[in-house]
């Protein structure tokens, strides 16, 4: 199983988590969770007006292996306004830079969050993930 939330931070509201979100999937091979502005495609939805973030900007697959992973989609623009960084543990710093188009394999029993921050603003997307075994 993984479980995710969501906190939408802009500016003076850094640590906020009032708005948190949540959704979780069992561990079975082909599972999604979405994250972005596309309410009709996504688990989690950021404001609409936040265009740093992609209609449909994360995905996090399962595999055959009941194993996820985080990828972060390409969009329409060749290059991205937002970087994206992956945390495990509690222990914060600047985490592992996720590659536009890329992806990352979230290690079994593994705790965390994905960081997507806008590159034009003091704004961000903090999503906090448990891959329960």
């Amino acid at each position: 199983m993984l479980e995710l939330t969501m906190a939408a931070v802009g500016g003076g509201d850094e640590g906020a988590t009032a708005g948190m979100v949540m959704a979780e999937a069992a561990g079975a091979p082909g599972a999604v969770l979405r994250v972005g502005r596309d309410a009709a495609a996504c688990r989690l939805v950021t404001p609409e007006d936040w265009l740093f973030v992609s209609r449909v900007h994360l995905e996090f697959r399962c595999g055959p292996e009941g194993e996820w992973s985080v990828h972060w989609l390409r969009g329409s623009q060749g290059d991205p306004a937002a970087e994206v960084r992956v945390r495990l543990g509690t222990g914060g710093g600047p985490g592992h830079p996720l590659a536009y188009g890329g992806a990352y394999r979230l290690p079994r029993g593994a705790s965390g969050e994905v960081v997507v921050l806008d590159r034009g603003g003091p704004r961000g997307v903090h999503v906090g993930f448990y891959h329960e075994v």
